[in-house]
């Protein structure tokens, strides 16, 4: 009679399986001189831990290391700098930091930077989100409507400017 030993009891190829890529965006990559300069020093950083880091045994750290190099590179490689220096003064444009007022007389800043850059809590917004698109090409004292899931919001440019 023959017994078949339980999974559980076996041991599995101490291999894993290879993860995904992280995706990389349809848009083009548009990024602001600091913003190109964070993922290079992001990417220097992976690599000095890559090689010269010999705790990184753990089989799925390095994995996850390799895959964020890759997608790294590929954004740097791909990167469309724009200098918030070089753009026209008078309307909002990549890299303006612009001052809104609502309907509701709250104040508020942007600025329009890289999908990458975004940070919405630091008041940096991508350059295709409604906010950007609803501003971009604005002028001080122009109106435009921001169109958002909430609702549509009517936001004065109080002021823009360029850092």
């Amino acid at each position: 009679m023959l017994h078949r030993m339980s999974r559980a009891f076996t041991k599995e190829s101490d291999q894993i399986e290879p993860l995904p890529e992280i995706p990389l965006s349809e848009h083009p990559n548009r990024t602001t001189p600091q913003g190109l300069q964070r993922q290079q020093q992001r990417l220097a950083q992976l690599r000095m831990h890559s090689s010269s880091d010999a705790s990184l045994q753990d089989q799925l750290a390095a994995q996850n290391l390799a895959r964020e190099m890759r997608w790294l590179e590929a954004r740097i490689a791909a990167a469309v700098v724009i200098d918030p220096a070089t753009q026209p003064r008078g309307r909002v444009a990549f890299g303006a930091t612009v001052e809104v007022i609502d309907e509701n007389d709250v104040r508020a800043s942007y600025r329009i930077v890289g999908e990458d850059e975004a940070d919405a809590e630091h008041g940096s917004v991508s350059w295709f989100s409604p906010l950007a698109k609803a501003v971009l090409g604005a002028q001080v004292g122009d109106e435009v409507v921001w169109r958002r899931p909430a609702g549509d919001l009517r936001l004065e440019i109080a002021a823009i400017r360029y850092e």
